[in-house]
């Protein structure tokens, strides 16, 4: 049944009298106490926060006091009270609530300070289930609600970066607080408890390993508001999920000016790329174009893997992002400032290549703090109108599958070192997608046409561009291996692959026409493995 409201107007100016104070995270509660006190705010407390407002020698009053009934249960009540909610949830100016707080003995509380147990930080350090769910909050969110429904005559505040905020506004205004403070306060406030239970619900769906939730929330923290998003036109900003995945969202800015939107996304796209190469086997390099890479390889040296991934295509790497699976040294920085490039993210940067970047204070440079886990598990998300779809990451690894060799011939080990590395780009490639690799060294890519023969083409095409620029008599196709990352439906997309001069082919399989695709192979003398495993990326 529907509440009935009867639109009493707020107040503009609400006199700051009686304030509850209640935080895990105490950063700035000492100050913001005095600054209160010395206004002369009643001030309420509890446990830790009461505690440490008692030992700087303010006065304050312990919940406990004003309910008559004493925290029990661990901490867990103490704040669930009729004198607390009723305190923050009267309507001043309703003679019907003035009555009932008279007649209980409830004394109005004008701000509430609240923040919340530490669920996030507690989920991502991987606590146990037991000390997980203890860290959900209960009565810290029933606090935040209730006096962010009541800002007409209650302040909320969630957040210590806003308490300078309110204390200049006390002092300009007399002790008082406006309207549209406290509405804003509110909003936030809700957006706060709103991301915390979404935490919570994403946590226990995987704990459950519930798949696929009757309700899926995703919930951020604004890391920075941005100049525009994909176009000029478009509003932006990048929210953190809590996600403790070392990448763009965790990595430091070291120098250059703040990422954009299409930064942020095409950096992601070329870390989580060059994640796939583990740094432990050989140092690789991914460069990327809107989204899509343009270059990946892997050498005996960093500086090596760089330039053999722009030999791949140097022309589109202009502009480009680049990826580095291991610490940026001096030499490879010296190579990569030779080219414009707009970002350059890496697990970590040695002093000397910072100086070499420095000399480009444009340019970009990230230190992630670590590579992403291929293999993790986790959630990826898009909007379409009206809905949100919300997916596994794809964390399927081509070590891990079983490969069937479906040709006459066997690939070589060579060729068999070559399929695996294209498949492995191919994974990070715009559907349709078709990669050339031979040597560990991409030597085409074709990407997101809608004919898959065609990004066979486009591919063969960039790798005869690259010849000529390098010098080469044939291009790299030219006994190279290649992948796609989706079956091939029809005979015309392999043959179009060896006409470029692949001699192998690795493929996820499955088609209904496989045999053909099988027997042209086998007719050509190709050797071809299948996967069983697709990875679409639209």
């Amino acid at each position: 049944m529907a509440v009935i409201s009867k639109k009493i107007p707020a107040p503009d100016k609400v006199e700051i009298k009686t304030a509850l104070l209640s935080v895990f995270d105490k950063t700035g509660i000492v100050e913001l106490a005095q600054a209160l006190s010395a206004r002369g705010v009643r001030l309420l407390s509890t446990g830790g926060t009461y505690q440490a407002i008692a030992a700087a020698g303010l006065a304050v009053i312990d919940v406990s006091e004003i309910t008559g009934f004493p925290e029990i249960m661990d901490g867990r009540v103490k704040t669930l009270h009729p004198t607390v909610h009723g305190g923050l949830l009267a309507i001043r100016d309703d003679g019907e609530h003035q009555e009932a707080m008279k007649k209980h003995g409830i004394e109005g509380i004008d701000l509430a300070v609240i923040n919340l147990y530490p669920f996030e930080q507690v989920r991502a350090a991987g606590g146990d289930y037991p000390t997980t769910v203890e860290n959900i909050d209960i009565g810290g969110p029933a606090m935040i609600r209730a006096s962010a429904k009541n800002h007409a005559y209650v302040t909320i505040l969630t957040d210590p970066n806003d308490y300078a905020e309110f204390t200049e506004q006390l002092s300009a205004d007399g002790g008082k607080t406006a309207y549209a403070f406290r509405q804003r306060m509110a909003a936030k406030a809700y957006a706060r408890t709103a991301a915390y239970d979404a935490m919570i619900s994403n946590w226990f769906a995987e704990a459950l390993s519930i798949d696929t939730p009757r309700h899926r929330v995703i919930g951020g923290a604004l890391k920075e508001e941005m100049r525009y998003g994909e176009n000029p036109h478009q509003k932006a900003a990048f929210y953190l999920t809590g996600e403790k995945r070392p990448g763009v969202s965790t990595a430091a800015l070291l120098q250059g000016k703040q990422l954009s939107y299409n930064n942020i996304n095409d950096t992601d796209a070329a870390y989580e790329l060059v994640a796939e190469f583990l740094p432990e086997t050989a140092p690789a390099c991914a460069i990327i174009k809107h989204a899509n890479p343009c270059g990946v390889a892997t050498g005996a040296s960093l500086v090596e893997a760089y330039r053999r991934a722009l030999a791949c295509d140097s022309v589109s790497a202009f502009g480009g992002i680049i990826a580095l699976n291991r610490t940026l040294d001096a030499e490879t920085a010296e190579e990569i400032v030779k080219l414009f490039t707009e970002v350059i993210i890496a697990p970590d940067v040695t002093e000397e290549a910072k100086a070499i970047v420095a000399r480009k204070p444009n340019l970009r440079l990230l230190s992630a703090g670590g590579l992403p886990d291929p293999r993790a598990a986790g959630l990826t998300a898009k909007t379409v109108s009206g809905g949100l779809l919300v997916q596994s990451r794809d964390n399927g690894m081509v070590e891990d599958l079983e490969l069937k060799v479906v040709t006459k011939r066997a690939p070589t080990a060579q060729e068999l070192d070559d399929m695996k590395f294209a498949f492995k780009v191919g994974k990070h490639v715009k559907s349709n997608a078709v990669v050339y690799a031979k040597d560990g060294q991409t030597a085409g890519i074709g990407a997101g046409q809608m004919s898959r023969v065609d990004s066979a083409r486009i591919a063969a095409l960039k790798a005869e561009e690259a010849a000529k620029a390098l010098g080469l008599v044939v291009p790299m196709t030219h006994g190279s291996a290649v992948a796609s990352e989706a079956f091939l439906p029809f005979a015309d997309g392999l043959l179009s692959m060896i006409a470029a001069g692949a001699t192998a082919v690795i493929q996820p399989g499955g088609s209904m026409r496989d045999q053909e695709v099988i027997d042209a192979a086998n007719e050509h003398g190709i050797a071809m493995v299948f996967t069983g495993m697709r990875h679409f990326r639209h």
